[in-house]
């Protein structure tokens, strides 16, 4: 007889609702492999669309400590994994200078444990209790960084000539996020499982603004989020995001509003919480506001 087995992903559903995010089901399924596999999990999307909030609510879900790894070019691997602090390492070689102690001897002392300051990657394998590592737009970091990161996301271990290798006392859960403004290596996607994030469907999303302010009416949280994917569908430079439409539905929410076709004056001012760009401002008139907003059921 053919058993039938199901992937339980409504338990992570539950869990990251109850810290604020809702996901689909098909992010719910990852975040679930990722933990059962141990494997990094790559999202990759627009910006604005969540992913580094899912990192964020994982850590609550887990009651896990979250450690940060902005990437920008340029970023290097003192930034990211430890580097010797230079002042106390100086101070300890002048407190020895009356000493008459091998140089071997004060070289050991200096490249200890002591003096080591840990950064991210390092800090993240390293903890008693497994922490979330959000490695967050890993396409801005260089392709040479992008490789070191390799022995990390394969092995959960990393090398210090001075002191050798470290392997991890926990395995973290590794979160990489990426906007898309480069490929990013075969080598590095070989290593993660993957999930492309969207914008939410028009349900999620008033799902979630309710979810974030549970005060509001359910209704104008739907008629927000069928405005918000309709001026997504123009020819904007910069689609608002989530954080944006939350913005805007705290403020027409402060505002008193109930009912957005009744006060398409309001809409219209307060779209600045959406738009970001001034060529999408100049795009965005008054007369496209209205014929949107003629859009929401």
């Amino acid at each position: 007889m053919l058993m039938r087995h199901h992937i339980p992903r409504d338990r992570i559903a539950d869990r990251l609702a109850a810290a604020g995010y809702i996901p689909d089901r098909d992010l719910a399924t990852a975040v679930w492999l990722m933990e059962h596999l141990s494997r990094p999990l790559l999202l990759e999307g627009e910006a604005g669309v969540g992913k580094t909030e899912v990192a964020l609510a994982l850590a609550r879900a887990n009651d896990a400590r979250l450690i940060r790894l902005q990437c920008y070019e340029g970023l290097d691997q003192n930034a990211a994994l430890y580097e010797w602090n230079y002042q106390r390492q100086l101070l300890a070689i002048k407190a020895r200078e009356t000493h008459a102690d091998a140089a071997d001897v004060v070289e050991d002392h200096i490249f200890s444990e002591k003096f080591l300051l840990e950064r991210p990657l390092l800090s993240s394998i390293r903890q008693p209790k497994s922490p979330v590592l959000l490695i967050d737009e890993v396409d801005r970091a260089d392709e040479e960084f992008e490789a070191f990161l390799l022995e990390l996301l394969s092995d959960f271990q990393v090398s210090i000539p001075e002191l050798g290798t470290i392997r991890a006392t926990t395995i973290p859960h590794v979160v990489l996020t990426s906007n898309g403004t480069r490929e990013l290596s075969d080598a590095l996607r070989r290593r993660c499982l993957y999930h492309y994030v969207d914008f939410p469907d028009v349900e999620r999303e008033a799902r979630i603004i309710t979810a974030r302010m549970p005060d509001i009416d359910v209704d104008l949280a739907l008629q927000i989020a069928r405005m918000v994917e309709a001026i997504r569908k123009e020819d904007l430079r910069k689609s608002p995001g989530v954080a944006e439409t939350l913005d805007w539905a705290a403020a027409l929410a402060g505002l008193g509003i109930d009912d957005l076709r009744a006060e398409p004056e309001v809409v219209f001012e307060t779209m600045m919480c959406l738009i970001k760009t001034a060529e999408d401002k100049s795009r965005m008139t008054r007369e496209v506001s209205d014929r949107l907003l003629g859009k929401v059921a």
